[in-house]
């Protein structure tokens, strides 16, 4: 019979179920013949150029997104409040920072050159997830993805195709792999699609509340032919995006649709870079799409390459040789028993390994849903962002921020800028960072305290005892609702009692009773719009007993207060006659409001109560005025999205080039100190 004859009858022997998903029932039959299955030889080439593209973007990466750019600006100030996810892990000094970050790069290097390659991404995953526990304020979903893949990267054979240790051995050298080396990388990227699918069947983001105006970008100008811009954004952002999230993953394992399907995925991403700051999150998917491939595939290029462009009549293309790392049947074990020791039992190392494996995809498929356990880091939404998948789900709009210290043996009240010794603003919305931030304040206080001299300790501008209390009052929009606060502005976070297993006691509850103004919100915002081109809206809502004070800058004009549900009182300083003027309000009246001046709106219905100001915007309709002066041209479209170029990784060459070399001049400089004492050079932070 011929080889020709053998391989059809073997196609055709094939159940339904090896044909669709590539393996049949048999195969997973047992626990033993799971542990074959997982470690049945593979071609490494797939493999091995994933790991190559993989390795390049982490080098990217470190200076963008993991912040090597600004280890001075990030890690060098002592004072700087930092969040950790473990208390007791904290930043080490400059010089060693800047070591963690020169290691880090080793490490990509070393996995893109596939040099000693176990060792490579030891090193680089190590300080990777240093950087990444120290600091949850930076925290995204694809940070924790990147540090996954290195993980699941160090327990494979990557390194056996396209390396220079498969150059320098031979025994790795374009040697078969395990296929669980792609399983496991496999799973984690379908789970990637998958479960961001699961998240979007969240109400907010189906019903189209999550991201609003996105649609005025001009990588939707296509759709802008036939739909409208409230249609692209309910019908191509939130709907598109659900339907290719949950079922991409599917669609990708099946040869039949898979082209269909990586047409898709290439257009996403790319549009999401464009969309979004998100790193190289974009890149990395991209580059794993061969996952869901032929691992063959470098091969048949190879081929074509040779016999298109090299023009040979019958290109070789070489083929993987035997290894140790997989099991063989007998025969194949007794054909190379004299060239290679093979296997062809399995060992109690495979089953563990398989157990791992198994373990690892049903923590991934837990821990995006394992927030009823980890209450503390609840807030109006579940969990912190880093590991819940729900990527873009939440739209967050922060108007104000308070943080007010008590002096408690003066009385004093002293207010601090909320961005003093913070490096962003994600702390206001987490419970447990704003317990973080609360201590971190108190210890830079009073060591700025004990550093006065008794004539400064008299002066009301500075504190008089390390007795004090902070409290912080946050006020922000979820999804298009009103603003309302976050946390309960009375409580004294240095003495609250926070766990990572209880909620937050201070928190304040969502106000939903007010969701269902949404599309009045819109209506109302869309008429203030007609006014002019700089008349704007806020619209608020405040709990019973409580009130915001406000005060209104002098480049708004106009301004006016209008209740919408409830009752409040306006009260007002009045500076003229050295008293307060008030007023009670109620549903749908109005009253004017003086710039420059302080007011508050206490509620005083008995259930929440919304309300909104007008105004227009004094100062931006004067530069505004003076530059159609200059220029005669007027941008009247607030969200206005200039054009960019498509290829993001080739238009910002420069800016990277810039990052990388200043990256580099701290490590450097962190060398030299460490070992010759040389000053460390670092830049400050400049407040407006």
């Amino acid at each position: 019979m011929s080889t020709t004859k053998v391989k059809q009858d073997q196609i055709k022997s094939k159940s339904f179920m090896e044909k669709v998903f590539g393996f049949s029932w048999k195969d997973v039959s047992s626990f033993e013949n799971l542990v074959k299955y997982m470690y049945r030889p593979t071609d490494p080439s797939s493999l091995g150029i994933i790991r190559f593209f993989y390795g390049l973007l982490m080098l990217l990466d470190i200076s963008e997104e993991r912040g090597g750019a600004e280890i001075d600006l990030r890690w060098g100030e002592p004072r700087d409040c930092h969040f950790p996810l473990i208390s007791y892990i904290r930043p080490m000094s400059l010089p060693y920072m800047g070591l963690v970050y020169g290691f880090l790069w080793l490490g990509a290097l070393g996995i893109m050159l596939g040099y000693k390659f176990h060792l490579s991404t030891t090193i680089f995953l190590i300080p990777y997830w240093y950087l990444f526990l120290i600091d949850k304020s930076f925290w995204n979903n694809h940070s924790y993805l990147f540090g996954i893949c290195a993980i699941l990267f160090v327990g494979t054979k990557a390194n056996y195709y396209f390396s220079i240790d498969g150059l320098l051995d031979n025994k790795k050298r374009n040697a078969e792999i395990p296929f669980w080396n792609y399983f496991i990388l496999k799973t984690q990227f379908f789970l990637l699609y998958f479960l961001a699918g699961l998240k979007k069947t969240d109400v907010e983001w189906l019903e189209g509340y999550a991201m609003t105006n996105l649609s005025r970008h001009w990588v939707f100008d296509p759709f802008k032919l036939f739909l409208t811009i409230d249609q692209i954004d309910f019908l191509i952002v939130h709907w598109f995006g659900f339907i290719f999230d949950l079922t991409v993953g599917f669609w990708m394992l099946f040869d039949l649709t898979r082209p269909y399907a990586m047409i898709f995925c290439v257009t996403f991403h790319f549009m999401n870079s464009r969309l979004f700051s998100i790193g190289m999150f974009p890149y990395v998917c991209l580059a794993t799409l061969p996952l869901f491939c032929s691992v063959r595939w470098p091969r048949k290029l190879e081929y074509k390459f040779k016999k298109i462009i090299l023009k040979q009549k019958t290109p070789v293309v070489s083929k993987p040789q035997p290894s140790k790392a997989c099991i063989y049947d007998k025969e194949t074990v007794n054909k190379f028993k004299d060239k290679i020791e093979l296997k062809s039992e399995i060992s109690w190392k495979h089953k563990l390994v398989v157990c791992l494996l198994l373990t690892h995809c049903g923590l991934q498929l837990f821990l995006p849903y394992s927030h009823f356990i980890t209450k503390g880091y609840n807030n109006w939404t579940n969990g912190l962002y880093g590991y819940s998948w729900d990527m873009m789900v939440h739209a967050w709009d922060t108007i104000l921020v308070v943080v007010k210290v008590v002096d408690n043996k003066s009385g004093r009240e002293h207010f601090l800028d909320p961005e003093a010794w913070t490096l962003n603003d994600r702390w206001t919305k987490h419970g447990d960072m704003m317990y973080q931030y609360a201590h971190c304040l108190k210890d830079n206080l009073i060591a700025e305290y004990r550093q006065l001299d008794e004539v400064s300790k008299n002066n009301p501008n500075y504190l008089t005892s390390e007795n004090v209390s902070i409290y912080i009052d946050v006020w922000c929009s979820l999804n298009g609702r009103f603003q309302q606060r976050m946390f309960n502005p009375n409580y004294d976070l240095l003495n609250v009692n926070w766990s990572p297993f209880k909620p937050i006691e201070w928190l304040m509850p969502l106000l939903t009773e007010f969701s269902g103004w949404r599309t009045d919100l819109n209506e109302i915002q869309k008429h203030v719009y007609s006014w002019s081109n700089y008349s704007d809206v806020i619209f608020v809502a405040d709990f019973p007993g409580l009130y915001l004070e406000n005060y209104i800058s002098p480049d708004l004009s106009n301004v006016s207060l209008t209740v919408l549900e409830g009752e409040v009182f306006f009260e007002m300083e009045d500076p003229k006659r050295a008293q307060s003027i008030g007023k009670k309000l109620y549903k749908g009246q109005s009253i004017p409001i003086h710039a420059g001046d302080f007011h508050k709106v206490h509620t005083t219905s008995t259930t929440p109560a919304s309300y909104m100001y007008t105004y227009i915007n004094q100062t931006k309709m004067e530069a505004d005025l003076l530059s159609s002066h200059q220029t005669s041209t007027i941008i009247e479209d607030q969200n206005y999205y200039p054009m960019k170029s498509p290829f993001p990784l080739i238009e910002d060459v420069s800016l990277r080039i810039e990052n990388m070399k200043t990256m580099f001049h701290v490590i450097i400089n962190s060398i030299l100190h460490v070992l010759h004492g040389v000053p460390m050079v670092r830049r400050v932070k400049i407040y407006d």
